[in-house]
């Protein structure tokens, strides 16, 4: 991967350029598009919620998106903020941990959910972020997730 290939991160990012930030393929790459991004600060990215989405759970009120899912769509728009800078492009976001997460309501297909992160600490490899999901305004999910950044195809360094 070359810093050519990537720039200028031009927006809104589509799936082609997502794909080209994450190491993430469908089915689970979750993030379609990104609308906002300020370096170092705060991006807003867009899960579209289908149908057909592999992995819906089905339950008497109909089907749901699952909130690890949901949560997992968060951390990917945290990662492309932590990737969308050219001295990470060739670095891997380890999930290092979650706190504070609470699910506000259920997320059915057909929902379009608007995911910010901003951050909340950043430093060389280790950061946090703060991440919020809204349905039609309403907040579906919050929570803060701490990550760290190693080597493609290594191991998360030690904070």
């Amino acid at each position: 991967m070359t810093d050519t290939v990537m720039d200028p991160l031009t927006l809104p990012l589509d799936y082609a350029a997502i794909e080209r930030i994450l190491p993430h393929r469908y089915p689970f790459l979750l993030v379609d598009r990104v609308t906002e991004l300020e370096p170092d600060r705060r991006i807003v990215g867009i899960k579209n919620v289908s149908f057909n989405e592999r992995t819906l759970a089905h339950t008497p009120e109909g089907p749901v998106l699952p909130p690890t899912i949901l949560t997992e769509a968060v951390a990917q728009v945290g990662a492309i903020l932590i990737l969308s800078k050219p001295e990470n492009r060739e670095k891997l976001p380890f999930f290092m941990g979650i706190e504070k997460v609470r699910y506000r309501q259920p997320v059915r297909p057909g929902d379009v959910v608007e995911i910010e992160a901003v951050v909340k600490r950043l430093r060389s490899r280790v950061g946090i972020l703060k991440g919020v999901g809204r349905v039609n305004g309403k907040v579906v999910v919050e929570g803060t997730m701490t990550f760290a950044l190693g080597p493609r195809g290594g191991n998360p360094p030690d904070e």
